[in-house]
């Protein structure tokens, strides 16, 4: 199974830089490995997950090959509501203690698959809600790893931009902490305006290693002409890094799906190119777009959906 891709022309001169680390992180690769064994144990059973497993259509399709169903929509409760026997799994993204409790009540087999990095913050969160702090979460808006903190709790605050803070009321006790897959440039900016107005609130910042190192890798880069970004337009840590490469001030930055992406680039002009790609996108992808820009005889190849995953 895969898609023809015609050949293109690009500079066979110019220099491929193979960004360090780059692709999976070690909480998707336990999403996936998750669901992988949910499937061999579970052969006869129906298998529903609440949203993408992680932000990559590719990974969605190599989950159906394995007869997992994705089920999209920005609502989970009413994803929830879909399901009435079988196999629940949530999320590497993290799911509330509300849709949880729900499933469980519905009689559903709940598989919880959220990142244990994103399982501390969302711990921290209710350990300060049950000793009565507000809690001001910096994320974006409608993500599903945002949604399970917030979820409709009215001592939670979603703050997306720096301004949303000079909206906020002022409380006795905040706890404040974020996304996980923020960029670590937006995250102290917004920290900084609520020191500035709270001077007692209680921060942690609790970017994700993997993706810090990443936007870290992508802000050192120097000398570079063209960036290209191996990731889905729904996945926030990989838009991150197109947008980190921005602020570095690359001329040419591209978030790219795959090779069918890259091969619709004029990279003519390109001298120096870097490659990265984000948390959640499949090694094989990225090796088929390095491996095209590598090789200028190459004319076709193959997306092979059974390599995803």
């Amino acid at each position: 199974m895969g898609y023809i891709l015609p050949q293109t022309g690009y500079n066979v001169d110019m220099e491929i830089i193979k960004v360090s680390p780059r692709g999976y992180c070690k909480g998707v690769v336990r999403a996936i490995q998750i669901a992988k064994d949910t499937a061999k144990a579970y052969p006869e059973t129906p298998i529903y997950i609440l949203g993408m497993l992680v932000h990559n259509t590719y990974v969605k399709a190599g989950l159906e090959h394995l007869g997992i169903i994705t089920l999209e929509g920005k609502d989970r409760e009413a994803l929830l509501d879909q399901v009435d026997e079988g196999i629940v799994i949530f999320t590497a993204h993290g799911i509330s203690d509300h849709i949880r409790q729900k499933a469980i009540r519905k009689g559903l087999h709940v598989i919880d698959a959220t990142c244990p990095d994103v399982k501390r913050t969302q711990d921290l969160v209710n350990q300060h809600l049950a000793k009565g702090f507000e809690i001001f979460y910096i994320g974006k808006a409608q993500h599903p790893e945002a949604m399970a903190v917030v979820d409709g709790n009215p001592n939670v605050h979603l703050i997306t931009k720096q301004s949303d803070v000079k909206q906020l009321g002022m409380y006795d006790q905040i706890f404040v902490t974020n996304q996980t897959t923020m960029s670590i440039f937006e995250v102290a900016d917004i920290f900084g305006a609520i020191q500035e107005k709270y001077p007692h609130a209680i921060i942690a910042e609790e970017i994700c290693n993997a993706t810090r190192i990443r936007q870290e890798a992508i802000a050192a880069l120097q000398d570079v002409d063209t960036l290209l970004i191996v990731g889905d337009a729904s996945s926030n840590n990989s838009k991150r890094l197109a947008d980190i490469g921005k602020q570095n001030n690359i001329a040419h930055v591209y978030l790219v799906n795959d090779v069918l992406d890259v091969q619709k680039l004029d990279l003519t002009n390109s001298q120096r190119i870097a490659i990265s790609s984000g948390a959640s996108t499949p090694t094989y992808l990225t090796n088929q777009v390095i491996s095209y820009l590598e090789n200028p005889n190459l004319k076709v190849t193959t997306i092979d959906i059974d390599k995803i995953i």
